[in-house]
């Protein structure tokens, strides 16, 4: 029945937790602090208080999750797809409130933002009825779970009872509602005309608008990147060009001016690659630019990503079915659904799709909706036709710009050699931005592991769920048995895989193992590999990873091998028979298939290839050179992986010695332009600049190609000596816990916030975070922490962007995410140099590049990196601190020309920190 919508907001307190001191807000509107223990006693069953992210203050406090109206939730039902941070200041800002600048106003505002968010709930009822129906009956099902929001949102959208009998599950099917994608005719390849540079820098100038500011930097930054949309002249010799390009060139733009010229101009797809998703989203933000109407970007512009990042509608739809009335896990899905609804192209990982839902529910039921798994069974699916993937990959074949990330290029291009699928028509010409990464997204995505983890996929992926799990785990011949029935070979080769898969392990494969009662030939050989890495590795009894070379072999290894070597090529053999099998099909019944059976068959033949048979190769070669030397272009270990000190994967690593090379076989290659292009894509060192050049070619696989590379060189045009410092403290025990800790509070305090600390390694940040999150909360500054914080890394980013006095802690690794204009970064504080790990593997790479040279080099790179944070806009003044006195001067080269880099006690970097950040 509907009613008139109102706004019914239990009187609850709100809740807002520090590091030390909890403020609450009681329901007579009176304040008051209470300390950590206070408030745990407090937050019982029945408190449910007014809060915003339960899981981040439930580990704040220390305790159990509890019940709460939590704001997240009731922003991501009201206003699914759309941006908000997770903080009373976040929700906030995007509601158009009143910002609080307090932790009283944050517990206040919670109660505004309630009543801003079932207001919109009211106005959807009067301006919307079937939306606000659907919207009450996924409400509906919530509440029956037991969702604290559900009948203030029911009463908000006029159903205080609900919505009509048995609508509830039915509006959960979302899948329904949208839209499906169609099929156009196949495009033709690309013509190949140039981008001359005057035309180039014109585009450039509509881009940036009339009244923009002439630089001549960025202008002739356009006249380089023109050379990689220039004709190849000769097969597997791309234009290659090596563009470096300082903070505030105004890159992005650089490249996109010659990229739309040529993709309109040759009716072809310019493919720009990144390597953190901060870009991606930075890329989207500025292709506006291009594509000033929705419906125009729509058409021009794809976010393309791997199959595991976008939702499977057949994976919500399996969950909605099974859903149980009053089931705890309506209410994860339920906002999945609203979100699923709303959403621009389906993508849970770095899209539209809150990561803090996946921190206050759990993976399971929010981004392992996506096709993580591999089971997809294409046109078979009931939803094939409204995929938000294939969609995607549709809307890419038709794009001007396509903007992926460097793994899925390479994996792409890696897969492109068989000529079938959803990528066969690859793409000409690329753009590797961040290209400074390119050596290690190489090293991963072209390494191979025969490890317990992996081979226990395999036999899932082959076999699907066993012993009677719940979840979902189709395997092959679910997915493939009504494409071969009928075909008695395929038929037999199909159950003679599964039968020889039983030799890959099994559920507790680690527990068996580790007590020495392995099952199978593949537990077996890992059994013997354990049992060799724990006795050489010296820091067995540690909580870190192990890991040994490979030989000499404990006694039986070789032995195990040989025979999972054997195993593995029974496996390898119905399935490449099966594979085979599946193409005739295309042949022998070619005037019978479908379109959509087609393609089917193609993607099973590709997830065989990708996830059977390429692997299989690979470890029976893995496995045939531990009775010989390794081939000198890999790198062969065996490694435990340990979480807590407890084995979580055990296996043999093989990596390229130099990943570039199959990079630049790969994806350079067959390509007719690339352009790798980053801010840091030199090492400057005290050499010429031909040296620092090979560096480069050297870490982006140039030196793989007989090419003539073009090589340009456009330095910053900020004022870095004049609005940066950099300072080496001597006087601080690196050791001590205290004395970093110390050190780094009082040079937080002496910046006011807006800093960041970077840390190699989490054990000593957790420590150094323990002890000052408390007195920077009393002196008004909040500090997030990696590693600490229940939010993901980006959303901590998200946070220290906005909030310009929030200081935050990370690994070494996080500065590539950070992009934070303005004050809200203006002071960098490193623990200790960021030396490589000395692992095994950069033990033979530090051999074979250079010696100690190559671990300068590496250490200078991610100085370099780091520091290029502090100024992002030519307004943008920091400092960077390096709490290690034992920093080789060597080092001081990852810095501008002209940077002093002064070596000076902590109370004098204190001061300097003080006094040169007051005049920001």
């Amino acid at each position: 029945m509907v009613a008139t919508p109102e706004i019914r907001l239990p009187r609850r307190p709100a809740v807002i937790a520090g590091a030390r001191r909890i403020t609450w807000l009681t329901i007579d509107g009176e304040i008051e602090t209470l300390n950590r223990v206070r408030a745990a006693e407090r937050l019982s069953a029945d408190t449910l208080p007014y809060v915003c992210h339960a899981g981040a203050m439930a580990r704040k406090l220390d305790i159990q999750p509890f019940p709460a109206f939590d704001l997240l939730e009731l922003f991501a039902f009201v206003r699914p797809a759309r941006f908000a941070l997770p903080t009373p200041l976040g929700l906030a800002e995007a509601l158009g409130l009143s910002l609080p600048g307090s932790s009283e106003s944050a517990a206040a505002s919670l109660l505004a933002s309630s009543r801003a968010l079932l207001g919109d709930l009211m106005a959807l009822a009067a301006d919307n009825p079937e939306a606000a129906r659907q919207a009450a009956g996924q409400a509906q099902a919530m509440a029956l779970a037991g969702w604290p929001w559900g009948p203030s949102v029911l009463a908000a959208l006029g159903r205080p009872d609900g919505p009509e009998q048995g609508s509830a599950k039915e509006t959960m099917r979302v899948w329904n509602r949208l839209p499906e994608w169609q099929d156009g005719p196949p495009e033709p390849p690309p013509a190949h005309l140039p981008v001359a540079t005057k035309e180039a820098q014109a585009r450039l100038g509509e881009l940036l608008g009339s009244g923009a500011e002439d630089r001549g930097g960025q202008r002739a930054y356009v006249g380089t990147c023109t050379h990689a949309f220039a004709p190849r002249n000769r097969r597997d010799e791309p234009n290659l060009v090596l563009a470096e390009a300082g903070t505030g060139i105004g890159k992005t733009l650089g490249y996109v001016a010659p990229a739309s010229l040529w993709a309109e101009r040759n009716e072809g797809a310019v493919w720009i690659s990144t390597y953190t998703r901060n870009l991606q989203r930075q890329l989207d933000t500025e292709l506006d630019r291009l594509c000033p109407t929705p419906t125009e970007k729509e058409t021009r512009v794809v976010i393309r990503k791997g199959r595991e990042n976008y939702l499977c509608l057949l994976n919500l739809a399996e969950s909605v079915t099974r859903l149980a009335i009053g089931s705890d896990e309506a209410v994860p899905l339920g906002l999945v659904a609203r979100w699923a609804a709303a959403t621009r192209d389906g993508d849970m990982v770095g899209g539209d799709f809150p990561a803090w839902l996946a921190d206050l529910f759990g993976h399971r039921l929010t981004t392992s909706m996506t096709d993580t798994r591999g089971e997809c069974v294409y046109s078979a699916c009931d939803h094939y036709r409204r995929c938000f993937i294939e969609r995607t990959v549709r809307r890419a074949r038709r794009a001007d710009l396509v903007v992926a990330n460097h793994a899925l290029v390479m994996v792409q291009a890696a897969m492109g050699g068989t000529g079938r699928g959803d990528d066969a028509n690859l793409p000409t010409r690329y753009i590797f931005d961040e290209g400074h990464q390119l050596f290690d997204a190489a090293d991963s995505a072209f390494a191979a592991h025969l490890s317990g983890r992996e081979t226990a996929e395999l036999r899932r992926w082959l076999i699907g769920a066993e012993d009677g799990a719940r979840r979902r785990a189709r395997g092959l011949k679910a997915r493939a048995s009504d494409l071969i029935g009928g075909d008695g070979e395929a038929e037999e080769l199909m159950e003679e895989a599964l039968r020889c898969a039983r030799i890959l392990p099994a559920n507790a494969w680690t527990t068996r193992i580790g007590g020495g009662n392995p099952v199978g030939p593949t537990e077996a050989f890992l059994a013997s590999l354990r049992q060799q890495v724990y006795a050489r590795d010296r820091n067995a009894d540690g909580p870190y990873d192990l890991e040994t070379p490979t030989g000499p072999p404990v006694p039986g290894l070789l032995d195990t091998a040989a025979e999972l070597e054997t195993a593995l090529g029974k496996l390898e053999k119905p399935l490449k028979g099966l594979s085979t099998c599946l193409l005739a099909m295309l042949d022998t019944e070619a005037d019978e298939l479908e379109t959509a059976t087609r393609a089917r068959i193609d993607g099973l033949v590709r997830s065989i290839t990708r996830r059977g048979l390429q692997p299989l190769a690979a470890w029976k070669s893995m496995l045939a050179s531990l009775r010989a030397d390794t081939p000198p272009d890999f790198v062969d270990w065996f490694g435990v992986e340990r979480i807590s000190g407890r084995d979580f994967d055990v296996g043999f690593r093989r990596h390229w010695l130099d990943p570039t090379r199959p990079l630049a076989e790969t994806v350079y290659a067959p390509a007719h332009g690339v352009l790798v292009t980053s801010a840091t894509l030199r090492d400057h060192t005290d050499g010429d600049a031909t040296e620092t050049w090979a560096g480069a070619e050297t870490r982006t696989g140039a030196t793989h190609l007989p090419t003539t590379l073009t090589e340009a060189d456009h330095p910053s045009p900020f004022d870095y000596t004049e609005n940066t410092k950099v300072l080496v403290v001597g006087d601080v025990n690196k050791s001590s816990a205290d004395a970093t800790a110390a050190a780094y509070r009082e040079l937080f305090l002496a910046a006011g916030g807006g800093a960041l600390g970077l840390f190699t390694a989490i054990h000593r940040l957790r420590a150094v975070h323990q002890r000052i999150a408390g007195p920077l909360e009393e002196a008004g500054l909040n500090l997030l922490a990696q590693h600490v914080d229940a939010m993901d890394t980006g959303t901590l980013i998200d946070i220290f962007r906005a909030e310009e006095d929030t200081c935050l802690f990370g690994t070494d690794a996080v500065r590539d995410g950070v992009d934070v204009p303005g004050r809200s970064l203006r002071l960098i504080v490193f623990d200790r140099v960021p030396w490589p790990r000395p692992s095994m593997l950069h033990k033979a790479r530090k051999s074979a590049f250079g010696g100690r040279a190559y671990d300068e080099m590496l250490a200078r790179l991610r100085l370099k990196q780091a520091y290029g944070r502090l100024l992002r806009r030519a307004t943008d003044r920091g400092i960077f601190v390096m709490l290690d006195r034992a920093m080789p001067s060597r080092l001081a080269t990852a810095f501008p020309p002209g940077i002093e880099v002064q070596r000076i006690g902590l109370a004098e970097a204190i001061a300097q920190v003080r006094g040169f950040l007051q005049k920001t």
